[in-house]
């Protein structure tokens, strides 16, 4: 747990070192409340919800999480650094943890730091502050999928657009998995509980079923269940590439 700590608070304060940490939440807090206010119709639907907000994480962690996640091990690979790195008396699975929860806690910054959103909505109306705490709790943990998704494809390259792009591609098959367009392409070859177990996999799916105010085991299940099995990967395919 010390070797975690360490590696956790060395990744996260390398983000705030550099601009990035900046202009990450500077455009994810400008698109959340451009896509909120204007594609959500946030004031002209007359509801006291967030609903709007929330209805757009996906799309927005799929376009920002993998320039989040691009750097996590592609540029530890292209400058060589991953061989001292990885001499450090910790394990593999610390490493590949500490990368992974500083990430996570610094896209949880990000989404905190949308609390105005909360703030208005409360001033104009009487919303369920339940269903916009469960439907905070559900993007944090979908965030964290798409992290583990990125981090995993991150050591598999060394070049970081690379990275960016194959897992925004990745995500997207998981985003849209459990849309009427890709079942209704699988239904017409495949056998229902095939079907039923694409359509499992859909974090859009998982999400709003959060975001109706109940987080349902099975939810939270699923996205530990991704971040678990894509971070058990990335610590087999850093362990296989540390010195290639």
């Amino acid at each position: 747990m010390r070797s975690i700590g360490t590696i956790f608070r060395r990744e996260l304060a390398s983000y705030f070192a550099t601009p990035l940490a900046y202009v990450f939440i500077v455009i994810f807090l400008v698109l959340a409340g451009a896509l909120t206010f204007f594609l959500g119709d946030f004031f002209e639907r007359g509801q006291a919800d967030l609903q709007p907000f929330f209805s757009f994480h996906p799309w927005l962690y799929l376009v920002l999480i993998p320039a989040l996640s691009m750097r996590l091990w592609a540029e530890e690979r292209r400058s060589g650094t991953i061989e001292l790195f990885l001499t450090l008396p910790i394990t593999m699975i610390a490493a590949v943890l500490g990368k992974f929860l500083a990430a996570w806690a610094f896209a949880g910054i990000a989404l905190v730091l949308t609390f105005p959103f909360w703030i208005t909505v409360n001033y104009l109306g009487s919303p369920d502050n339940g269903v916009i705490l469960a439907s905070y709790i559900g993007s944090f943990l979908m965030a964290g999928a798409f992290l583990a998704i990125g981090a995993c494809l991150s050591a598999l390259s060394k070049n970081q657009v690379i990275a960016f792009v194959i897992t925004a591609a990745v995500c997207f098959v998981f985003t849209v998995s459990g849309s009427p367009i890709v079942l209704g392409f699988i239904q017409s070859w495949a056998p229902e509980a095939l079907t039923r177990t694409i359509a499992s996999f859909s974090f859009f799916t998982h999400f709003n079923a959060i975001t109706r105010g109940v987080i349902d085991a099975r939810d939270a299940v699923f996205f530990f269940s991704v971040i678990g099995v894509f971070l058990l990967a990335n610590a087999v395919i850093v362990d296989l590439k540390k010195a290639a």
